[in-house]
């Protein structure tokens, strides 16, 4: 049976625009950008079959393009169509602190870290310098590390940050293992950063560790 002979309200997309986008799985989120399946197969069975070949989502969605390009169901055009997806979400979250929403929603900031961070194999240590109004400014990675750490040079963050002119910054650097429980060195280098930052008039709004699920603001564990 094809998706288009299935009830109306069990079609992914009219599913989607009836209830939202929150409302399908993540297979049916998949098979609306497949739009077929396999030979034999409808565009929900596929993208099942992509998940539990590949999945779960999350690691379907860190591959590469080149390496998603490759996979039964996908090919180049719905690889890059994925990846396009993925670029648009990150520039939707962008605009948001853009706009100076980094310190009245930091929720969006910490996905915002989320998004850059979490595909990184290996540690990596990120800043976000923001002007007077808290809008950013600028978006690096200062450092990169092995699996199990990255070492943070306040001084460097100092320098980077007096080259944007930047009021204020917000870190971040994500956990490889998948655990965003903050560890006892990145509490250290929090104070570290702060007091640096301190001595050139430049505030500290927030530190994120990213892991699996929602990342830990120690701004929020009252560690900034």
């Amino acid at each position: 049976m094809h998706i288009r002979d299935w009830p109306s309200h069990e079609r992914p997309r009219e599913k989607l625009l009836a209830r939202g986008a929150g409302a399908l799985s993540d297979a049916e989120l998949l098979a609306i950008f497949l739009g077929s399946g396999l030979a034999g197969r409808d565009a929900v069975q596929t993208a099942r079959e992509l998940l539990a070949a590949h999945g779960p989502l999350r690691s379907l969605l860190d591959h590469p393009p080149c390496e998603l390009a490759r996979l039964p169901g996908l090919g180049p055009a719905r690889a890059c169509q994925l990846a396009a997806a993925l670029e648009l979400g990150n520039r939707h979250l962008a605009a948001a602190l853009e706009r100076g929403d980094a310190l009245t929603d930091p929720v969006a900031a910490g996905r915002y870290f989320a998004r850059r961070l979490r595909p990184r194999p290996h540690e990596v240590f990120a800043a976000l310098f923001l002007d007077t109004r808290h809008r950013a400014l600028a978006f690096e990675e200062l450092f990169q590390g092995t699996i199990d750490g990255a070492e943070v040079h306040p001084r460097e963050v100092v320098r980077r940050a007096l080259a944007h002119n930047a009021a204020a910054v917000i870190v971040g650097h994500n956990h490889p293992s998948g655990c965003s429980e903050p560890s006892a060195a990145d509490r250290a280098v929090t104070v570290r950063l702060k007091q640096a930052l301190a001595l050139v008039e430049v505030r500290l709004l927030d530190h994120f560790v990213v892991g699996d699920g929602e990342p830990v603001s120690l701004a929020a564990r009252g560690m900034v």
